[in-house]
C-alpha cells in the first residue's frame, strides 16, 4: 500500500505570534476573526494613550489639564478612547461602585439639561427628563453622582455637536464645561473633529485649558508602511501579504482617502476576498474584488439615487 505524502505544515512566520492559533481554524471561523474589530497600535495612538494615562494620574489641583483629541471622522479617535475606558474599568468598593473613567456622548442638539441627562444616563441613573423640578436638579445630582462613583476623567465625545446649538446655548454649554472642570476638579477629555477645537477656541479660558492632540490624515510614509505591515501580520491568511511598498502604501492610503477606519475596512474587506476565493493573501487581486467603496465613491452613489 503506497503510503501518501503528508501536507507539509503552514509557515505562518508572517503572522503574529497572538494570531497563527487563529490561522489554523477552518475558513468560516477566520472570517469572523477577520471581521472582528482589531487594535492596530502605531506611535501616534501610543502618546495619545500615554497622556490620557497622564492626566488620570494627575495630583488633584485648582485648575485640572485638559485634553482635546481632534482628528478627522473615522481616524482612530473611538478606538483609543475605548481602549483607555477598558484599561480602567468600573469595580465595586464595599459601600459604592467605583468609575474611574466615564465616557458619553454630547447630545446632537446639546443643551446643558440634555448634557446633564447624558452623564446620568451613562451612570446608568435616571434622567428625569419629564419632571420639571426634577429637571432643575440634574446639574447638582449628576455632580453629586460624578464625585460619589470616584470618576477621576470624564471623555465627553463628539464634541463638536457644539456648533449645533445656537449661539446663546453655545456661549452656556462651555460655562457648563468651565463650571464642570472647577467643581470636580478632574481632567476632561473632549473628543471630535476639528469644529470642537473651533468652538472650544471661541472661549479664551477654556483654550488655555484643553490642549490639542491631532490625528491628522495619513500620509504614504514610513508611518503608515509600519502600520499596513501590522494590518497583514493581523489577518489570520495562509500566505504573506506585501502591504508596505510605497506603492501599495500609495494606492490603499488614496482608495481610503487616508483615515484608518476606512483602511482597516478596505483591508478586512480584501482579506475577506483572500479566504472565499482561496488566494490567502492581499493581493491586486483581492482589493479588486474586496466590497468596499470609499467615503467619496459612497457619497456619489447616494447622491445619483437620491
Amino acid at each position: 500500500m503506497t503510503e501518501q505524502p503528508k501536507t507539509p505544515p503552514l509557515d505562518l512566520s508572517h503572522l503574529h505570534p497572538a494570531v497563527r492559533q487563529a490561522a489554523l481554524l477552518p475558513a468560516d471561523q477566520r472570517l469572523a476573526v477577520i471581521r472582528a474589530d482589531r487594535w492596530i497600535g502605531y506611535p501616534r495612538a501610543s502618546q495619545a494613550l500615554a497622556r490620557l494615562e497622564a492626566l488620570l494620574a494627575w495630583p488633584t489641583r485648582q485648575r485640572m489639564p485638559n485634553m482635546l483629541l481632534i482628528g478627522p471622522t473615522n481616524n482612530g479617535k473611538s478606538m483609543i478612547i475605548e481602549k483607555f475606558r477598558r484599561a480602567h474599568p468600573p469595580g465595586h468598593e464595599p459601600d459604592r461602585e467605583d468609575i474611574p473613567v466615564l465616557c458619553l456622548q454630547m447630545p446632537p442638539n446639546p443643551s446643558p439639561p440634555r448634557f446633564y441627562s447624558a452623564i446620568l444616563a451613562a451612570l446608568g441613573a435616571p434622567t428625569y427628563t419629564r419632571d420639571r423640578t426634577q429637571t432643575d436638579q440634574r446639574e447638582q445630582i449628576a455632580l453629586d453622582l460624578l464625585k460619589k462613583v470616584g470618576v477621576r476623567a470624564l471623555v465627553i465625545d463628539e464634541l463638536h455637536n457644539l456648533l449645533a446649538g445656537r449661539s446663546d446655548t453655545r456661549r452656556e454649554f462651555l460655562n457648563v464645561l468651565r463650571h464642570l472642570g472647577n467643581q470636580l476638579r478632574i481632567p476632561l477629555v473632549g473628543v471630535g473633529t476639528q469644529e470642537a477645537y473651533l468652538a472650544i477656541r471661541s472661549d479664551e479660558q477654556l483654550e488655555n485649558r484643553f490642549e490639542p492632540f491631532t490625528l491628522p490624515i495619513w500620509q504614504p510614509d514610513d508611518a503608515a508602511r509600519s502600520l499596513l505591515a501590522s494590518f497583514a501580520a493581523s489577518y489570520p491568511l495562509h500566505r504573506p501579504s506585501r502591504l508596505d511598498t510605497s506603492q501599495m502604501a500609495e494606492y490603499l492610503l488614496a482608495r481610503s482617502e487616508g483615515t484608518i477606519g476606512e483602511l482597516a475596512a478596505l483591508l478586512t474587506a480584501a482579506a475577506d476576498a483572500a479566504i472565499t476565493s482561496g488566494i490567502e493573501q492581499i493581493t491586486d487581486t483581492t482589493l479588486a474584488m474586496a466590497d468596499y467603496r470609499g467615503p467619496t465613491e459612497r457619497r456619489h452613489l447616494s447622491e445619483r439615487h437620491l
